[in-house]
C-alpha cells in the first residue's frame, strides 16, 4: 500500500496535499483498493463551502457507495473534471491524475487536526 510521507490524511481514508493557500483532495490508496473498481464519481460544485466531515462527493465501485468527506474546512475552488469520463483514474493513481477536488482552506490549522503517514499506516495496518 502506497503511504506518500508528504501528505496529510483523514481516518476516513482521504489525503490531502498543500498547493499554497489551497489543498488537494482525493481517496488514499487503501481506499480505493477496498472500493474495488471504480465506476462512477459525484463531484462538488464548485463554491461549496465545506466544514470538516461534510459530504464531499461520492464514489460508486462494483461492490459498494461510499461518500468521500471533506478532511479539513473550505470552498471548493476546482474539481477534477475528468474524473465523471474517466472514475477509473482513482484506482490507477489515487494521489496523481485521480485526485478528486482542491479546496480554498478557511483555517490552515485545521490541517494539524490531521494524520500524517506513519500516524495513517498505524491506522491503516491494524
Amino acid at each position: 500500500m502506497n503511504i506518500p510521507d508528504d501528505l496529510r490524511y483523514s481516518a476516513e481514508h482521504e489525503w490531502v496535499r498543500t498547493e499554497g493557500g489551497r489543498v488537494r483532495v482525493g481517496i488514499t490508496d487503501y481506499a480505493q483498493d477496498a472500493l474495488g473498481d471504480i465506476v462512477y464519481v459525484e463531484l462538488p460544485a464548485v463554491g461549496t463551502e465545506l466544514a470538516v466531515g461534510a459530504k464531499l462527493g461520492e464514489v460508486e465501485s462494483t461492490k459498494s457507495v461510499s461518500e468521500i468527506y471533506s478532511p479539513v474546512a473550505g470552498t471548493v475552488a476546482v474539481v477534477n473534471d475528468a474524473l465523471p469520463d474517466s472514475p477509473e483514474k482513482i484506482n490507477a493513481d489515487p494521489y496523481g491524475e485521480g485526485w478528486i477536488c482542491e479546496l480554498e482552506l478557511a483555517d490552515p490549522g485545521g490541517l494539524e487536526a490531521l494524520l500524517d503517514a506513519a500516524a495513517y499506516n498505524d491506522l491503516t495496518a491494524g
